[in-house]
């Protein structure tokens, strides 16, 4: 254990030495700034366009533009592009190593490949993580500081309207949720990382497969509506899911079994490949 814990120590510091690894949190600290600066200036009109329903049978008080408004509409917004901040990180793990030439040097310690490839993937999974909740601390910080708290107007089929007391822990339980469902794609990443010599192509590759998944999750069609339950693209609103009234927690946890399924089986894949894996370099 002792051994498994300086490795993953030695990865974290490895990891986090890299300009690269900053790029995603770089991106992030530029555009949630200038979004929630945008919303500041003109998100009264957005409010207004999805309480339209409301307004008719209820009078509104209170301030419903504010941060917890504005942290859920930066992460349903970014969704999209997060995945991609996370496979510059998760897929330079294994192919950073053999672009470098390093591989064979970090088989030589006395320690399995079995405790190298964890080591590696845990520390995947905690970029993962850091990477998500900066997305939501920065969010929910400045929010407060431009914006205030209030209720939470959650946008969708039905309007949605959480009061204050619910709208913070709500938030946050999301954003964990949202951390486990990037898990997967980390651990897609980290998958195709051992298949390349190169960190390209674990990004291209994961985003290529994420974004036909996202097609075929969203286009209704017959035949993709029969194949979406065994896509992980489908589980990916879980987060979303907690906003609900009430809170369909039997589906919560057969999202996050399913996400869970997939990257033990991501993982136990690349453990495969790696385990049996011919370094020349």
């Amino acid at each position: 254990m002792r051994t498994l814990f300086l490795l993953v120590r030695y990865e974290i510091l490895k990891t986090f030495r890299k300009w690269r690894t900053y790029i995603g949190f770089v991106a992030i600290a530029v555009v949630v700034p200038l979004v929630e600066v945008a919303l500041r200036a003109q998100g009264d009109s957005l409010i207004r366009s999805m309480s339209r329903g409301l307004a008719a049978d209820f009078i509104i008080i209170g301030n419903l533009l504010n941060t917890y408004f504005v942290t859920y509409f930066i992460m349903n917004s970014l969704w999209v592009h997060v995945p991609f901040l996370i496979t510059l990180g998760a897929g330079d793990q294994l192919a950073g190593e053999a672009t470098g030439g390093t591989f064979r040097l970090i088989l030589t310690r006395p320690v399995s490949r079995t405790r190298i490839l964890v080591a590696k993937y845990l520390t995947t999974l905690l970029y993962t993580a850091a990477l998500v909740g900066f997305l939501g601390l920065l969010s929910l910080s400045l929010g407060a500081i431009l914006l205030g708290t209030g209720d939470l107007l959650v946008p969708g089929k039905t309007l949605v309207l959480l009061p204050k007391g619910e709208a913070l822990w709500r938030i946050c339980v999301a954003v964990v949720f949202a951390i486990w469902g990037m898990w997967c794609v980390a651990s897609l990443a980290f998958l195709f990382s051992s298949l390349v010599e190169n960190a390209i192509g674990p990004i291209i590759g994961t985003m290529a497969v994420i974004i036909v998944l996202y097609i075929v999750t969203n286009v209704p069609i017959d035949l993709f509506v029969t194949i979406r339950p065994y896509l992980f693209t489908t589980y990916f609103n879980l987060w979303q899911r907690i906003m609900e009234e009430p809170i369909p927690w039997s589906e919560i946890f057969r999202s996050v079994g399913v996400l869970g399924g997939f990257s033990i089986g991501f993982y136990l894949i690349t453990w495969y490949i790696f385990a049996r894996k011919d370094v020349l370099s």
